[in-house]
């Protein structure tokens, strides 16, 4: 399956106003505030349509995949969502009895089923034809090296990429010397002009500047105010403009933020400065954490300091003194 068609089904991020910014930590409460008031709507609205008139009673009067995925969409974002804030669809799935609608908000991605007729939605579907099954997280094996190498992709002002780079900060000061620690990108946008631009900014730093990126970095994951960062971690402004300069015509970067034609789905901005390395380890959204080519899940670290340092402590043949 192609990155694209990845991304037509599994959306991994809301597109936000330009104006509006989340602070990086209360994206979870926010994505949890929807599904829960979600939660407490239907089953509210659940326990008194079957209370009184049973199942059987529901509408038959179908609706389109289309119609049912708008009508769930607008009804969300005109009763549940954080004011400035909007869920988006991604897709609609006919399952027979219902629709699945997958809708994506401030980072998650959210099914929500609804009956044909759009009057019903709620959050859970089980399948009474099937047994459920349990599964367990294990911790991933990954292969020893003298030097491992850590690289964490993200986009710069997706709040998920944001609190993972924070979470590296305190390894990154710890293990620097001893392991290749760096920030990827994503092939493409999903936070406007102002994230291309870091994105590159960040790109740059790490790439020229290397001894001031963790002094940017800290700054940024703060403020998410890189002017205010360069002069913090007292960057090299002629250098890091040269650089930029010479990124953006190399990858074309302006280029195809101006051509919307080039736009994935027609929606987010293309950013190629990683994209081999992205199609490499068939990344597919912001956080996304590789360890000597392992995918590393961030149920195992999320968003522990020292549990991501003992996952990057146990990829060395010999851990330094550092480790423990």
């Amino acid at each position: 399956m192609s990155q694209i068609n990845k991304v037509d089904i599994m959306a991994e991020e809301e597109k936000k106003t330009m104006t509006i910014k989340i602070p990086a930590n209360k994206w979870m409460f926010i994505s949890l505030g929807l599904a829960v008031a979600l939660l407490v709507v239907l089953v509210s609205a659940f326990t008194g349509l079957f209370g009184t008139i049973g199942m059987a009673t529901l509408s038959t009067n179908s609706l389109s995949a289309n119609q049912v995925g708008n009508k769930v969409i607008q009804y969300i974002n005109n009763n549940l969502v954080q004011p400035g804030t909007s869920a988006t669809l991604v897709s609609v799935e006919d399952l027979g009895q219902v629709y699945k609608v997958v809708t994506s908000y401030q980072g998650s991605q959210i099914p929500i089923y609804s009956t044909k007729d759009g009057t019903m939605i709620f959050l859970t579907a089980y399948d009474t034809t099937k047994t459920l099954t349990t599964t367990t997280t294990t911790p991933t094996e990954i292969p020893k090296t003298d030097k491992p190498t850590v690289q964490l992709f993200v986009m710069s002002h997706c709040p998920y990429g944001v609190k993972a780079q924070e979470t590296l900060i305190p390894v990154m000061k710890l293990l620097g010397n001893f392991a290749d620690i760096k920030t990827r990108f994503l092939y493409y946008a999903m936070h406007g002009k102002q994230e291309i631009d870091d994105n590159t900014i960040e790109y740059c730093i790490q790439k020229e500047q290397e001894t001031k990126y963790v002094d940017f970095l800290s700054c940024f994951v703060k403020s998410e105010n890189s002017s205010e960062c360069i002069k913090i971690a007292e960057i090299d402004t002629a250098k890091l403009n040269s650089c930029i300069a010479a990124v953006d015509k190399q990858f074309k970067i302006t280029e195809l933020y101006n051509n919307q034609s080039t736009w994935l789905n027609g929606l987010y901005p293309l950013y190629p400065v990683d994209k081999e390395l992205n199609n490499q380890y068939d990344v597919q959204g912001s956080e996304t954490l590789i360890i000597n080519g392992i995918h590393i899940s961030p149920a195992q670290y999320r968003w522990d300091s020292d549990k991501l340092k003992e996952i990057i402590c146990s990829a060395f043949n010999t851990k330094p003194a550092e480790c423990s």
